[in-house]
């Protein structure tokens, strides 16, 4: 998303927790020949995240576009026992029973997905619409989940609270900032072909591959570049306030 941002002429302002990850953005960006800020932050702080803003009015002047990604997301090995256990029992005749997922579940490990998945999508949009509503011009994208749409992702019912939550906010944050021609949307995605998916279809094995095909109509998982691509059409020139825009290869109708 970044690089797609910084191709369509933005200066580009990215944060991460992982450094290294920070650093190849960077020159990534900067190989187009674009203009890239990469600042350390922890979003689920409101004084890192006050500090980054300091540094991007410093650095840029302003803000026009906030896209709320960052996100702690299921990836664990206790996660991809659930995954594995959930898909398996959507495509596998088996007798109904309770998966028992929720019960399982630590306070530490429900707690964790706040900090980020929501509150730093409310500490970023807060010190981002400080600059926008005086312009009288943002446009805020926050990404979301089909796991907040739907029961796609019952095997991390903490992920899907977040989410869902990210959906509610960005609805309710929308209706109130639109007349200052700040428009907010989510994108709430199906699966992303990252790496940690590709490893994932190289390990899983030929039986959990075809079970999660079988609840995506489509048969593959979106690409970065076709969700980055919607992400700069929500940053430019449009109509929508309020919407959940959900590519994900049919999995959620």
């Amino acid at each position: 998303m970044a690089i797609a941002l910084a191709e369509a002429g933005a200066t580009v302002a990215i944060c991460d927790i992982d450094e290294a990850a920070l650093a190849d953005t960077r020159r990534a960006v900067q190989s187009l020949g674009g203009r890239c800020l990469a600042l350390r932050c922890d979003v689920s702080s409101s004084e890192e995240v006050a500090a980054m803003y300091r540094h991007i009015v410093d650095a840029c002047g302003t803000l026009h576009i906030l896209v709320n990604n960052a996100a702690v997301v299921p990836n664990r090995p206790v996660d991809e026992v659930r995954r594995n256990k959930h898909y398996a029992y959507l495509t596998t005749p088996v007798p109904r029973q309770s998966l028992q997922f929720t019960s399982q579940m630590s306070d530490e490990e429900w707690m964790r997905y706040w900090g980020v998945n929501v509150h730093g999508v409310f500490y970023c949009t807060r010190e981002a619409l400080k600059l926008m509503e005086p312009q009288r011009y943002g446009r805020v994208i926050n990404i979301a989940s089909i796991a907040g749409l739907s029961a796609m992702s019952a095997h991390s019912p903490h992920y899907s609270a977040t989410k869902g939550a990210v959906i509610a906010f960005t609805k309710a944050v929308a209706a109130e900032v639109a007349g200052a021609n700040v428009f907010v949307n989510a994108v709430a995605p199906g699966g992303v072909l990252t790496p940690d998916f590709e490893q994932y279809f190289k390990t899983a094995g030929e039986k959990k591959c075809r079970q999660f095909w079988q609840v995506c109509p489509a048969g593959r998982l979106g690409t970065m570049d076709e969700y980055a691509s919607l992400v700069t059409y929500l940053a430019g020139k449009h109509y929508l306030v309020g919407q959940v825009i959900s590519p994900n290869g049919g999995a959620v109708i």
